[in-house]
């Protein structure tokens, strides 16, 4: 079930139908109807977050093409049961270790580049465990609509290690795992994580 408010749903599709016309649309009165779609999706956003509507309205006009979810790649490292998270700067908080896929990357290089860039271990991806729709599984709402995928990565060597991102990386156990970064980590996610692991002839999960 999802917990994005019903708001951000309608922005988020005010603005996907917005980006679709302006990349298609040929009239240029057409292409002034979709701006002005772009502006009433930006203000919708800014009269429920702290930015105002010029600033949204710049990170909206910084999409091109036509609008389709983005993709978080995340990797997920056991050792001796303890899983590996790494300490968010931005809030202090723990997450496991990914981010956004780059253009021409596979996911599993995706992978195994974020975990050695954010905690220092270099590991080998192997298995997918999950695909999950942001949306429907308890983070906080975003601007942009995602997909947090989740890979099962090996240990290989390495030591733990700050990045530009990161202040730190840890295995914790699972009975002491410490205050997540929910817009990228959540109890959820977590516990279905290990519930997989611990699975290993289960299926990947979505939606």
């Amino acid at each position: 079930m999802t917990t994005t408010p019903n708001w951000l749903i309608w922005a988020q599709n005010l603005d996907a139908l917005a980006q679709v016309g302006l990349t298609f649309a040929q009239n240029p009165f057409d292409i002034e109807r979709y701006h002005k779609i772009r502006e009433i999706s930006a203000e919708i956003i800014s009269a429920h977050s702290q930015f105002n509507p010029q600033e949204i309205q710049d990170l909206l006009d910084n999409q091109a093409g036509y609008t389709t979810p983005k993709i978080d790649v995340r990797g997920v490292v056991f050792q001796d049961e303890n899983i590996l998270l790494v300490k968010e700067l931005v809030d202090g908080h723990w997450t496991l270790p990914g981010g956004w896929v780059d253009v021409n990357e596979p996911l599993s290089r995706a992978a195994e580049r974020e975990v050695l860039e954010e905690s220092g271990f270099r590991v080998k991806a192997r298995r997918l465990l999950a695909v999950y729709d942001r949306n429907q599984h308890g983070f906080p709402p975003y601007i942009f609509h995602s997909y947090k995928i989740f890979v099962l990565c090996d240990l290989i060597d390495g030591s733990p290690t700050t990045s530009i991102e990161t202040g730190g990386a840890e295995f914790f156990h699972e009975d002491a795992i410490p205050d997540l970064s929910l817009p990228r980590t959540t109890p959820e996610v977590i516990q279905r994580m290990y519930e997989l692991y611990r699975n290993p002839d289960a299926p990947a999960e979505f939606d």
